[in-house]
């Protein structure tokens, strides 16, 4: 299976910490791959590497085969990198068509034409991504009066206004209630295979990931200790030992 994003040998250090140890990965286009570990475990670190916030130690970190380690985010952005984060960061004075038409224009350089009446024609544009998610009825509302579930999926909107190869998504379901965090798996899913879309994601409810992911990678202490599919990690000894079988103690983060 040719992989979308291929990461080898990932490193990286704070002072005397080594917050990432030789970690390695493979998403494949329409695959879903949840990164988890305790806390601590270097999950973040990664995801930070992935898209340009940090730059690695050494290792390497290819999209369609393409290095993209050290590139600085709006870069990998503009290459296929779409990211949601646990936070959500919308603009909320702004509707929610409006916060999506900014993503498409970011995306294609032309930031300021939002005070250009040329930039209506992103609406139409604009206006397919929220169908995608579910958002067209609520596309006039302004993002700082939406439930944080809407908010979710205007994050995703904005993810997906890149066409990306890949998308990163920090604790998708994070702040939301068990149904919706379903709901916005699914639909994630759903749009990952439709769109062919490699997806890596960090999640701190288990039964979201047991459920939706199709492989799983488990880090601890930054270093990788299991690999496989939901059933296969479950049943890992070592990962019952440092994560699953001691939850109350490092917490599903």
């Amino acid at each position: 299976m040719t992989a979308t994003l291929e990461v080898t040998d990932l490193h990286k250090s704070f002072g005397g910490v080594q917050a990432v140890a030789g970690v390695s990965l493979r998403v494949a286009a329409g695959e879903l791959l949840a990164l988890i570990g305790p806390n601590g475990a270097g999950k973040s670190t990664c995801f930070n590497m992935l898209n340009g916030q940090l730059r690695p130690d050494r290792g390497s970190v290819k999209l369609r085969g393409e290095e993209i380690a050290g590139m600085p985010p709006r870069k990998v952005w503009r290459l296929g990198v779409g990211r949601t984060f646990q936070i959500t960061a919308t603009f909320g004075s702004m509707s929610v068509l409006e916060n999506v038409q900014m993503a498409l224009l970011s995306h294609e350089r032309r930031i300021f034409d939002i005070w250009n009446p040329v930039a209506k024609r992103d609406a139409t544009r604009a206006m397919a991504l929220l169908e995608r998610v579910g958002m067209v009825g609520q596309a006039a509302r302004p993002c700082g009066v939406l439930a944080y579930g809407d908010l979710k999926r205007v994050e995703l909107a904005i993810a997906l206004a890149n066409e990306p190869a890949l998308l990163l998504m920090d604790e998708p379901t994070a702040g939301m209630a068990p149904a919706e965090r379903v709901a916005l798996m699914e639909l994630t899913a759903r749009i990952a295979r439709e769109g062919k879309i490699a997806v890596l994601f960090t999640e701190h409810d288990m039964d979201v990931v047991f459920s939706h992911a199709d492989r799983l990678l488990v880090l601890d202490r930054g270093r990788p200790i299991a690999e496989g599919s939901p059933a296969e990690v479950r049943r890992d000894p070592k990962v019952r030992e440092v994560y699953l079988g001691t939850g109350a103690t490092h917490g599903y983060a």
